[in-house]
């Protein structure tokens, strides 16, 4: 039976009411996601650039009571350039003579003053981290800004991929609850599973300075866009205060972030060939890596005990070893990064002596004069100190709380 054009119209209208919720969903749904991109994107261009004061790095030396370079008495211990305000060298190196290469060993000696007890508490009364490697298995409230999100239903990784990959100018980390109250797990982009909790974590400070405001404002309106299409409630800290606490932590880290280093010195004219020192290098255990150092790794752990850097500021690649020489080298101990300190320095001090024998060269301290037996103890002593004060402060070297808070 042929259809009435009533019928027909209604059938038509119809249809075209259909495609017309479709087509408004699919634009609504793009202009969300178009701007949650937006957000993302702003996460590294918005943020403004802070000038740093430039830091003279030097490397660490002996001083005798009265100021002299003549003793093992007032050794000054080196620290990265997170330094704290109004920190300043302790010497200035001597002016080279005419000819000579301009170099300047990758250390920096800074005044250390006195940090606010309550700073220590904070991280003190922390749960204790430990030593291994790799990266914290849980949230970490003392050093993370922590937005927590209740999705309505549980919801897998896909839902999250785009603050998964988010950049927002320090570490960003992802945990997810299977039930409620249950262990953390570290999310990434191919973990299995639905989650009835989600945590995002931002650090607070690493050695490029604190979380800036800017910076804690983009994630927590990164991470406001994304909880209504889960949707999940969110439950987020007050970033004033949040803010507060990032410049408090990076206080607190340039005061305890010390870095020692030995040199290698070869006095005559011709250096050290690039390619004996490369053979010499890894004959001793150290490997080529990116950045342009030579690096210790510590075979049971996987950690970087030590590096072997040029003292002339300029990379090490297979190419420059094979063609060029250098006059020196400097080990490099970074405290903060290595479990017991003390253990590596007295390796990379051995490392340091057998080189120099090695290579017919001299252990020297900056000013070119050799570093005797007593004046490494007194080294010795500096780096024992660094590593209490880390613990001190609640901050256990080389576990996976140091390796955040102390890298770039």
């Amino acid at each position: 039976m042929a259809m009435s054009p009533l019928q027909l119209g209604l059938i038509f209208a119809g249809i075209v009411l259909v495609v017309g919720v479709i087509i408004y969903n699919w634009w609504q749904e793009r202009r969300v996601r178009k701007g949650i991109d937006s957000a993302f994107r702003r996460a590294d261009t918005s943020i403004p650039a802070v000038e740093e004061e430039p830091v003279t790095r030097v490397e660490p030396t002996l001083r005798g009571a009265d100021g002299n370079d003549d003793g093992p008495d007032d050794f000054a211990t080196s620290s990265t350039a997170r330094a704290p305000a109004g920190a300043v060298p302790a010497y200035r190196p001597p002016a080279p003579a005419p000819g000579e290469d301009v170099w300047q060993p990758p250390m920096d000696i800074v005044a250390r003053g006195p940090v606010e007890s309550a700073t220590y508490v904070a991280l003190a009364t922390a749960a204790p981290m430990g030593a291994g490697g790799g990266a914290i298995r849980q949230p970490d409230s003392d050093i993370e800004c922590i937005v927590k999100l209740q999705p309505a239903r549980p919801v897998g990784v896909g839902a999250l991929a785009a603050g998964l990959h988010a950049r927002m100018g320090k570490r960003l980390r992802w945990f997810g609850r299977a039930m409620a109250d249950g262990p953390w797990q570290a999310l990434a982009s191919d973990t299995r599973g639905e989650f009835v909790e989600l945590a995002a974590c931002l650090l607070l400070a690493d050695r490029n300075g604190a979380a800036s405001r800017p910076q804690l404002d983009t994630f927590v309106r990164v991470l406001g866009e994304l909880a209504p299409l889960l949707p999940a409630a969110m439950s987020v800290p007050d970033v004033g205060a949040e803010t507060d606490r990032a410049e408090t932590l990076d206080r607190l880290c340039a005061e305890v972030d010390v870095q020692i280093g030995l040199t290698v010195l070869k006095g005559d004219a011709n250096g050290i060939p690039g390619t004996k020192l490369r053979g010499v290098a890894e004959a001793a255990g150290f490997r080529l890596a990116s950045g342009g150092r030579f690096e210790w790794v510590d075979g049971d752990t996987g950690h970087v005990l030590y590096t072997l850097q040029n003292v002339r500021n300029e990379p090490f690649t297979v190419d420059t070893l094979r063609t060029s020489a250098t006059n020196g080298v400097v080990l490099v101990l970074d405290v903060p990064r290595v479990p017991d300190p003390p253990r590596a320095f007295d390796q990379m001090k051995l490392a340091a002596k057998r080189m120099a024998h090695t290579l017919a060269a001299e252990l020297v301290d900056d000013n070119r004069r050799p570093l005797d037996d007593a004046a490494l103890a007194a080294i010795r002593k500096q780096v024992e100190a660094a590593g209490d004060a880390l613990v001190d402060s609640g901050i256990e070297p080389g576990s996976p709380r140091a390796l955040a808070l102390f890298g770039a």
